[in-house]
């Protein structure tokens, strides 16, 4: 394939679509064709010299691009996408990947149909310390119990974008897909059943939409796994990051610095220590080792993440990577989120 730049429409100018612009817009890989969005936003050093196009229909018509990015809200994700590849793009969209499984598998039979590489914003998959937590879980093997959370106590911009989300998406959908993805990758059970429950703490959402959500998913070899995740002004800081992973033989977990915002953005993907645990006992009974701690000092931040999501585009397309497992892995990921929605709003168990 031809070295020269691929020319990318960047669809959505929110927090997610302003950086990975800014990725495109320093990686010389790629050149911004159009910036669309459906109102004038503030953009960034780097991005002020783009004029922003209200309609991605007319964009993928005039500019006929090489990449389509997406990154507006996830009711449009599939449709946006499938007019992409119809139109001969390569996509990346962020995630969720779709509001349905449906609408999912939709998207994947798309890329297929259309000879198109998908790659989807799961951005632990490029994250170097989650890569190194996920294959020391590996290492341990299963069956697994994995405790993940990501609460954010919300207020002001950031209050307004989780409501503006929550029109359409829970938080365990929007936030839950990253950390079943991240399970997902260290077994490779099937997951069999979940069970979800969740509270909506404020009149400021719909009342057929919660804020806060729990689910709990079974998979095939026996392991289990739960995830938590709650918005707005009301949820407390305590305890808001648990990254745990424990096997019979130990334990691998994230452990974070002090005094951390939950709201952060940066801090929904810096691990700071990666803590090893042994459960290896010796003669006396008690443990054999210490537990080892890895320091991750020096991870990227949100925007080099960014960065490195959008230079796996380019060589998954350059290098024609097989991308079966990835675009798998996503529907199924998210049909664990979305059954867990289904379980909270008909209080039962669903079966996968």
């Amino acid at each position: 394939m031809s070295d020269k730049p691929l020319r990318v429409v960047v669809a959505g100018l929110g927090n997610m679509g302003r950086s990975h612009a800014l990725a495109y817009h320093t990686n010389p890989g790629f050149e911004i064709a159009a910036l669309v969005n459906r109102s004038d936003v503030p953009l960034p050093e780097g991005l002020s010299g783009y004029g922003i196009r209200r309609s991605f229909e007319d964009a993928l018509r005039d500019e006929k691009p090489d990449v389509a990015a997406i990154a507006t809200y996830s009711d449009s994700h599939a449709d946006y996408a499938v007019r992409a590849f119809e139109a001969g793009c390569h996509v990346f969209v962020e995630k969720p990947l779709a509001t349905t499984v449906a609408d999912a598998q939709r998207v994947v039979d798309a890329a297929k149909a259309n000879g198109r590489k998908l790659v989807i914003g799961y951005i632990l998959r490029h994250h170097p310390s989650w890569i190194r937590l996920i294959a020391e879980a590996r290492k341990l093997g299963g069956p697994y119990v994995f405790r993940m959370n990501l609460n954010q106590q919300s207020s002001g911009h950031t209050w307004g974008t989780h409501k503006q989300l929550m029109q359409t998406t829970s938080p365990i959908v929007d936030c839950g897909v990253h950390y079943l993805d991240v399970m997902l990758q260290i077994t490779d059970a099937r997951p069999v059943e979940v069970r979800g429950m969740g509270v909506r703490l404020t009149d400021e959402i719909a009342p057929s939409m919660y804020n806060y959500g729990h689910l709990q998913v079974l998979f095939e070899d026996g392991s289990v796994g739960w995830y938590e995740a709650g918005w707005g002004p009301m949820i407390s800081e305590t305890a808001f990051f648990v990254k745990d992973v424990m096997s019979p033989r130990g334990c691998v977990s994230i452990v974070m610095k002090e005094g951390v915002k939950s709201d952060d953005i940066d801090t929904h993907t810096k691990t700071s220590t990666i803590r090893l645990h042994s459960a290896a006992t010796g003669p006396d009974g008690k443990f054999a080792r210490e537990d080892q701690l890895l320091s991750m000092e020096g991870e990227p931040g949100h925007q080099e993440l960014c960065d490195l999501e959008q230079a796996f585009l380019l060589k998954a397309i350059r290098e024609d990577i097989d991308l079966t497992r990835h675009m798998d892995d996503t529907v199924k990921s998210l049909a664990v989120c979305l059954a867990a929605d289904e379980s909270v709003r008909s209080g039962n168990a669903v079966k996968l």
